[in-house]
């Protein structure tokens, strides 16, 4: 209905559903074709109008209001729900931004990459602790260290179209031929020396020695780890027997797996003075840094597992609101590659991660020591 009314008394105003006027009605009935003799008749009456609204204007009216109220429900649901998904993107776009550094990969050091083909993705581990809460910073050395060090240099060799990923461990002390800073350092010197230069002097020095093109660099700082696994809501990792190492707090009391949050994992991430109770005793694990290169990869294989079980919106957001406390990323790594990535390997098994070593042997420099 409009709203309008015609006249009272009005044929506007009585019009039945099939259009005829209550008045033309009347006259059939008065004139008997259309006359209830009984209740019976009554009834015939009432069934063709109804038969008449159902099939007539009214019906078809009513018919159309359904399909338009399914229609209007059916596409709010849909703009609801790309709502959502648009409004992650852009959260997520923001939050990414946040991350890129454009001085990673200045000098052209960023090898750009053939689409679907293989890339390497060099990963830092930077003792920074940027985002920490400070008693957390305190306890992992951050009153007594200046500056930033790496001890973990990793190359991820990512593989699109086989959906393989691997990754080569470069030890902290493995002696160069240095780019840079040769009046302060030396000719040879060890990987990370430079790294007070930058990531970017860094993945130059890698391809110089060992011929490895980089096509992007990521940072990750104390702060960065801890607060990705709290954001995932801990990790569960498998230790054989209790652990201890007091120099990075690790401090395991039972064997088996274990829910570690941000501290203890990088407690793990950090141990270099590894020790393990077997039968009441404690061993040393006298590996040092092969030990806690295999630790970190052991590690790496539990933060994958725990990060492609997320769906939920809360601890996606979470997580990225984390990231930027101690992450970054070359300006070239785009947000569309990365969400691409994300859904290329979501099921990928981190049993399948191939970790190597950087083959070496130890050795005595009387300029820089144990190398």
């Amino acid at each position: 209905m409009n709203g309008r009314r015609g006249p009272q008394g009005s044929s506007s105003s009585r019009k039945t559903a099939n259009g005829e006027s209550l008045e033309s009605l009347g006259r059939q009935i008065d004139s008997g074709d259309a006359a209830p003799t009984n209740d019976d008749g009554l009834e015939n009456l009432g069934r063709a109008i109804d038969a008449k609204r159902v099939g007539g204007t009214s019906g078809k009216r009513r018919r159309h209001r359904v399909r338009r109220i399914a229609l209007i429900s059916t596409m709010a649901l849909v703009i609801l729900v790309v709502g959502i998904a648009a409004g992650g993107y852009v959260y997520g776009y923001f939050q990414f931004k946040k991350l890129q550094n454009a001085s990673f990969c200045k000098g052209a050091v960023c090898k750009a990459e053939v689409p679907n083909k293989p890339f390497n993705v060099l990963a830092i581990g930077s003792d920074s602790r940027a985002g920490l809460p400070p008693s957390i910073a305190r306890v992992t050395g951050g009153g007594s260290v200046t500056g930033q060090r790496s001890d973990v240099v990793k190359i991820f060799h990512v593989d699109p179209q086989a959906g393989t990923i691997s990754v080569v461990s470069i030890p902290r002390d493995t002696m160069v031929t240095l780019l840079a800073n040769q009046n302060l350092f030396g000719r040879f010197n060890r990987v990370n020396v430079n790294y007070q230069n930058g990531p970017a002097l860094l993945a130059k020095t890698i391809e110089a020695n060992f011929g490895i093109p980089i096509n992007h660099i990521v940072q990750v700082g104390f702060g960065g780890l801890a607060g990705a696994v709290n954001a995932l809501g801990g990790v569960y990792m498998d230790f054989p027997y209790p652990a201890l190492d007091v120099y990075s707090s690790l401090n395991i009391h039972h064997p088996g797996c274990q829910l570690l949050n941000g501290f203890m994992a990088l407690a793990v991430a950090r141990s270099r003075h590894y020790q393990y109770e077997v039968n009441g005793v404690w061993n040393y694990d006298g590996t040092s840094d092969y030990g806690r290169i295999d630790r970190q990869n052991q590690f790496l294989r539990a933060l994958i597992d725990a990060a492609k079980s997320k769906y939920n919106p809360a601890t996606i957001a979470s997580f990225l609101s984390a990231l930027p406390q101690g992450v970054q990323i070359d300006n070239t790594f785009g947000y569309n590659e990365i969400l691409g990535l994300a859904i290329k390997f979501h099921s990928f098994n981190p049993a399948d991660l191939n970790a190597y070593t950087l083959p070496t042997y130890g050795a005595y420099n009387p300029n820089v020591g144990d190398v």
